[in-house]
């Protein structure tokens, strides 16, 4: 985190106040690591009848089978009760089940307890969704994480960079682009201030606080850090190599099946069984996110057993080749992002815009509509049963 010399910087629920809390699922079955267990699990839903089809639900208080809700946004999901429900899967979407873990879900509302629509009526290509982590003030991990896909991790509040499809009317406190324009002599955009964000932003009593800059040159190589650190949690265009040409390899077999998980620290291997993974850098192993090792968590989610009987224990026989090839381009991203640490670390933001500048300058406090989604879209939602809402 970056060094600063002052205790007034705004914090990050006033410059991005729209947020979310997360999602809740509710159960775990609608989400998995290959969309194909998806498309089986819901075959085998559909095809059970009465107390089987309960008990393969698993009910909470806020889903059952007679639950009546309407479609996700820009969802193709049903809407009839689940206790009739028939025919195809919808299909699965890719998400952000985790840190750095992106998997599948079926975006059906009947099936998620909390699923919090308005998130979904603004995910698009030209969405960032930043949310924040339970980083510990001396936890080395992430403030923050960034995705263009629907997040549905268990983290803290989700904040979407635009207020409405198709990148319109940013999340930001109104006036802080153009007064930070006029400070810097630039014309930052939407995305930069983003990155800015990403870059800077440390832990503080109140939440996340963001130190800003009216030097030029320091906000040019925060922008540098922050877009780097966008562009490999989004995974977004090219695929990113190590440098030297260093890469890893599966240098021994992975099983079919493999249980357990092992790190070489001497020999920089990941050991799958008997199956071995190399070089796998210390900063990759050692990468965590709230406390907990980001590759051991991606492992334990396609390897853990699941209780016999249930929609979840539909799953691959074996491991499959794709998955092969997201751990390999998951080891390169923690690597990549771990060496970008020393850099923020050492950065001191000078020429600092305080929130008590800001307040000066009007931008602060945000108002109060600034803090709730934007309330009219122009298009209709299916609600239960198959009725329209108007939003």
């Amino acid at each position: 985190m970056p060094s600063v010399t002052h205790d007034d910087a705004p914090l990050l629920a006033d410059l991005m106040p729209w947020s979310v809390a997360p999602l809740r699922q509710g159960r775990a079955w609608p989400s998995a690591p290959d969309a194909a267990s998806l498309k089986a699990r819901w075959e085998a839903f559909v095809k059970a009848e009465g107390p089987d089809r309960e008990a393969l639900f698993e009910p909470t208080r806020s889903r059952t089978l007679h639950s009546a809700v309407g479609q996700l946004p820009g969802r193709a999901g049903g809407t009839e009760k689940l206790v009739r429900a028939s025919g195809p899967c919808p299909e699965p979407v890719r998400v952000l089940l985790a840190p750095f873990d992106e998997q599948w879900l079926i975006p059906d509302h009947r099936l998620i307890d909390v699923a919090r629509p308005e998130l979904w009526r603004v995910a698009d290509e030209h969405q960032i969704f930043a949310v924040e982590t339970a980083a510990a003030p001396d936890s080395p991990g992430p403030l923050l994480l960034a995705t263009a896909l629907p997040p549905v991790l268990r983290a803290g509040r989700v904040r979407p960079l635009y207020r409405r499809p198709g990148g319109a009317e940013p999340n930001l406190a109104p006036g802080l682009l153009e007064h930070l324009g006029a400070r810097l002599g630039l014309s930052p955009t939407p995305v930069d201030v983003l990155a800015w964000i990403m870059a800077s932003a440390r832990p503080g009593p109140e939440g996340p606080a963001v130190p800003l800059t009216e030097d030029p040159e320091l906000w040019s190589r925060g922008l540098e850090l922050g877009h780097r650190a966008l562009w490999l949690m989004r995974r977004d265009g090219e695929r990113p190599k190590l440098p030297g040409g260093r890469r890893p390899y599966v240098r021994a077999p992975l099983p079919t099946r493999p249980l357990t998980l092992h790190y070489d620290r001497d020999e920089e291997s990941l050991h799958l069984d008997d199956g071995r993974v190399s070089p796998v850098p210390p900063e990759a192993w050692d990468f965590e996110v709230g406390g907990v090792r980001v590759l051991e968590q991606w492992f334990t989610a396609r390897t853990a057993e699941a209780r016999p009987g249930t929609l979840e224990a539909i799953r691959p026989a074996t491991w499959p080749q794709g998955w092969t090839s997201e751990l390999l381009e998951l080891v390169t991203i923690l690597t990549l992002l771990a060496e970008l640490r020393p850099r923020q670390a050492a950065s001191e933001v000078a020429a600092p815009l305080t929130a008590t500048s800001l307040r000066k300058a009007g931008v602060l406090p945000v108002p109060a509509a600034a803090r709730r989604p934007a309330s009219v879209l122009d298009h209709h939602e299916e609600g239960p049963e198959g009725q329209f809402a108007l939003l």
